[in-house]
């Protein structure tokens, strides 16, 4: 049978053939089509810093951190809002839909216009902190490739496509400073300079996944308290993409790459704590931040990943706060870097090492700071406390905080043993990239209260647990 059809004033000839033994048409695949991009929008202005090192300059003129009227020394705890107990949570819909296959509640769910950009104090305080973040970790991945050698990333296991992944981090880091700039507005902080207690390919490893974990924590904090939602979106689609950098450089670093169930979220001033250390200076215009700078703690025996027995350590960091790895006296011998199974901390997908770096009931030495010192940005914010005595060491990882009593060993010296805690039954809640501070009580606090602690902090550090 044949058919005569008409498309479009042209006769086309068909053949009426049923459809399960229709001819087949084969074509090749065309990969050369392409279309330019509709609108590119620009990325916030970036520069190669040149300098390195300690502040050298003459003492700031404008000193501590941004302040108003204060009008309570502390937030005191108060019962939970009664509506919050009230919902029946039991699967069943309990009020009007605004719209079909959608329940009700929920925050900017209206239908209004989103509105990206900062609208409180609480806001752009805690955006501008993630930016001076985002800053710090573009220079870095950008210094360390240029600082080192390829035949020096090479000794430390790390190859051309590993120091390619580290670059594309740092053009991650362009569009994450572009995005919380367009937030923030015209008087967001722009790049500074900055130090790093690094002297070779490990250490600027290890320096790396302990930087990034207060990044990453330092959003979690704060990120579920924003006024404005919209900001808290675009914040929770970059700090994913820093989560998965943490990860990468535990990865590089030889260790476990997610020892955990939950990652922690910490207060902006233990973030800022942390990292202003490594600014050694900004531009006299730059924007300053409210948030509090702890005294230093120095963990004497911190757990070092590049040992074969990590736990048996001690003053082998590179600085206090961060209290990254030092290389400086591991042997080859003593060094998992090419080690036996087991032993090796060679960068790979993941390691499980024989000797743990740390374990439940360790001693674990520690010495901090009085407050009164100048740090961060051109030594221009001062270290503060407003703790009493201190009296414990507050362990703080995933959803816990976990107190362990200080046994006093002198003046800002003291020894506490590691907690054998749980999260849930399977998860030691003591485990991977962690957070360590001095505290004056054991006070209760929770993940989404954490920031009520810090009236009891007397000093702040990260501890390498896992």
């Amino acid at each position: 049978m044949v058919l005569f059809t008409t498309l479009a004033g042209v006769s086309v000839l068909v053949f009426g053939i049923p459809h399960s033994l229709a001819v087949p048409f084969v074509s090749d695949p065309t990969t050369t089509y392409y279309s330019d991009a509709a609108t590119t929008a620009p990325v916030v202005d970036v520069t190669i810093v040149s300098s390195h090192g300690r502040y050298t300059g003459p003492p700031a003129v404008t000193t501590g951190a941004l302040s108003t009227e204060v009008t309570a020394l502390t937030i005191a705890a108060s019962p939970p809002e009664p509506y919050k107990l009230q919902y029946p949570a039991d699967g069943k819909l309990h009020q009007l839909q605004p719209a079909p296959y959608t329940p009700g509640g929920g925050l900017g769910t209206n239908g209004s216009e989103p509105v990206y950009r900062v609208i409180s104090d609480f806001d752009y305080e805690s955006v501008a902190l993630a930016l001076y973040q985002e800053y710090i970790e573009l220079d870095l991945f950008q210094w360390g490739l240029a600082q080192f050698t390829d035949d020096e990333f090479e000794a430390a296991g790390l190859g051309a496509e590993d120091r390619y992944l580290i670059q594309f981090m740092a053009n991650q880091e362009v569009g994450h400073a572009t995005a919380l700039s367009n937030l923030l507005g015209r008087e967001a902080p722009v790049q500074c300079a900055y130090n790093y207690p690094v002297s070779d390919v490990r250490e600027f490893i290890d320096f790396n996944q302990k930087l990034t974990r207060w990044g990453e924590s330092g959003v979690y904090g704060f990120i579920n308290h924003l006024d404005s939602r919209e900001t808290a979106q675009i914040l929770l689609q970059s700090i994913t993409t820093e989560a998965r950098q943490q990860m990468i450089f535990r990865q590089f670093d030889g260790l476990f790459p997610m020892p955990v169930w939950f990652e922690i979220g910490i207060p902006q001033s233990w973030a800022w704590t942390l990292l202003a250390p490594y600014i050694s200076s900004c531009p006299s215009n730059q924007t300053r931040l409210i948030w509090q700078n702890f005294p230093p703690l120095r963990i004497d025996n911190q757990p070092n990943p590049a040992r074969i027995n990590g736990s048996d350590v001690w003053n082998e960091t590179t600085s206090a706060y961060a209290n990254s790895l030092s290389t400086a006296n591991i042997s080859a011998a003593e060094s998992c870097l090419y080690a036996a199974a087991g032993e090796n901390c060679t960068p790979a997908i993941t390691n499980n090492r024989s000797n743990p770096l740390s374990y439940s009931g360790r001693q674990v030495f520690l010495n901090w700071d009085p407050p009164g010192y100048r740090t961060g940005p051109n030594n221009s914010y001062i270290t503060s406390t407003n703790a009493g005595p201190a009296k414990f060491a507050a362990w703080v990882s995933q959803l816990n905080v976990t107190y362990t009593p200080l046994y006093s060993t002198g003046n800002y010296t003291a020894y506490t043993f590691q907690p054998n805690t749980t999260t849930f039954q399977g998860d030691p809640a003591v485990n991977g990239t962690m957070f360590l501070a001095i505290t004056d009580e054991d006070l209760y606090v929770t993940p989404f209260n954490l920031s009520l602690i810090n009236p009891h902090v007397n000093a702040l550090a990260i501890y390498q647990a896992g």
